[in-house]
């Protein structure tokens, strides 16, 4: 079984790129989010570190599992510069992203718009020899190259417009289609590539007890192909669209200290496709900030799907240090 589900996701990968979404999934996205909108940078107001690991569907042999470095801060009163590192693992493909983000804030109403850019490089990689195949593997050509190992050039942008109650967002983390299969002289080429993603987050804050009890509910949409790369075609039949995802999160801090939450991700597909949806996971995560600055989470995902026959679950461990956490000049915590 487990080569089984091996096989299904690099189908996904190597064949069809466009099927599935190809970024790395977070459920603990609202402390990551200079990993998908570069106009996040700076935006706390002070420097922000944070480490993240993700093991998704845990117990299922080739699964993702994927490492996140990031580092961002204010270096004027209007702008924020930031750092991100993304490494993601899953089955016998592998890559690693370097980026580097500006962001430009203006003020605007009761809060700032923030315009980003993002230009960075990906290293990604394959070895098809650890695949067991029905047939040789020089019977397919698009496993000619055994070893593919490509550095691939991107750029990105993004808009994050915050208040200290409410913030919205969107963002293109990579706007360049780049081929994952080179020099193979067969159709999977044009499905092998990289996707524009596209996301959509908002979120706010309410104080039902003062700074002792604040609720905080977001939401993030990530689609693929927003701009026509995926349009039916009785021509090519092959060439269909990814699920659009959605998290919802619920969460409640108290005393400025502890944060716990739920939330629940699931996909849509475009009427086009057959407006199919399914559900993917029930989360629950946990989130606690020391006195000093430190921030330790955890999440847990409990998965809706038939994967959960197989797999325990994922789960995710944050540790984060926030600069001038409690700092005179902030009136307010940052609750995001």
């Amino acid at each position: 079984m487990k080569n089984f589900v091996l096989s299904l996701f690099l189908g996904f990968i190597c064949w069809g790129s466009g099927i599935a979404q190809q970024d790395a999934m977070f459920t603990k996205y609202m402390f990551n989010s200079l990993s998908f909108n570069p106009a996040f940078a700076g935006s706390p107001e002070y420097m922000s570190v944070r480490l993240l690991y993700r093991n998704q569907w845990w117990g299922i042999e080739g699964a993702p599992v994927t490492q996140t470095f990031s580092i961002h801060s204010p270096v004027s009163e209007r702008v924020g510069l930031g750092l991100g590192i993304v490494n993601d693992e899953i089955g016998a493909t592998g890559s690693t992203s370097l980026n580097t983000s500006y962001a430009y804030r203006i003020p605007f109403g009761a809060g700032k718009l923030s315009v980003g850019l993002q230009a960075g490089v990906m290293n990604w990689r394959a070895d098809w020899s650890v695949l067991n195949f029905k047939d040789p593997i020089e019977m397919d050509q698009s496993f000619m190259e055994e070893t593919p190992n490509y550095w691939l050039l991107n750029f990105g942008a993004g808009l994050f417009y915050y208040t200290p109650k409410y913030y919205v967002g969107f963002s293109v983390p990579r706007l360049f289609n780049n081929d994952l299969r080179r020099d193979i002289p067969t159709e999977a080429d044009e499905w092998a590539r990289q996707y524009r993603h596209y996301y959509l987050t908002a979120g706010g804050v309410f104080e039902i007890n003062g700074p002792a009890l604040i609720f905080k509910p977001s939401i993030l949409i990530k689609t693929v192909g927003l701009l026509g790369d995926f349009t039916p075609a009785s021509s090519n039949p092959t060439r269909v669209g990814a699920p659009t995802e959605f998290d919802i999160d619920l969460s409640l801090m108290f005393y400025e200290a502890l944060w716990v939450g739920v939330s629940f991700r699931s996909a849509f597909e475009a009427r086009a496709f057959g407006g199919d949806s399914s559900f993917d996971s029930a989360d629950i995560w946990v989130s606690y900030y020391l006195m000093n600055g430190v921030r330790i989470g955890a999440a847990y995902d409990y998965t809706l799907t038939r994967l959960q026959e197989f797999a325990n679950g994922s789960f995710e461990l944050m540790l984060g240090y926030d600069f001038s956490y409690k700092s005179r000049k902030l009136e307010h915590i940052r609750y995001f």
